[in-house]
């Protein structure tokens, strides 16, 4: 083979690579909606808007979570997603599509996603008073300082 077929060769690999990477994040962006439409639209709505007394809105509230400390924690710990029959990957991947879907002008620029192994450390540890556990950090975010927010991949 010549060195220009075998260069071309390298380069249609390469490109096939990019291709394959770029339709599994789509189609896991698709496996994480279809996940949340069916576990948790249920209770917060097709359009993430809940059901006042019932569930909360996701709209415009999850990113926020991510200002304070313990924030993060609690996305994982809520019962929701801590009792989801989805695995550590599929819920680590559902929560990353909720904060940027439902929240994407709150996310802080420092964002860093969600993983298997961080949803597996967390989801375990159950929140005894979850609307106590959601006041203090509403007070939280409430006396933070709203943080950059150029937008995290």
């Amino acid at each position: 083979m010549t060195r220009g077929r075998r260069a071309l060769r390298r380069a249609a690999v390469g490109c096939g690579v990019l291709i394959c990477v770029a339709v599994r994040a789509r189609a896991a962006a698709a496996d994480a909606r279809s996940d949340y439409m069916l576990h948790c639209r249920g209770c917060h709505g097709p359009d993430g808007a809940g059901a006042p007394g019932a569930a909360p809105s996701f709209r415009g509230q999850l990113g926020k979570f991510l200002w304070v400390p313990g924030g993060r924690e609690y996305l994982i710990r809520v019962p929701g997603t801590a009792q989801s029959e989805l695995d550590d990957a599929r819920t680590a991947a559902l929560l990353n599509w909720l904060v940027h879907e439902f929240s994407a002008d709150e996310v802080p620029a420092d964002f860093v996603p969600y993983g298997a192994e961080e949803v597996a450390r967390h989801r375990h540890s159950a929140l005894l008073d979850v609307g106590a556990a959601r006041q203090q950090l509403l007070r939280s975010i409430e006396s933070a300082s709203r943080p950059p927010t150029e937008h995290a991949p």
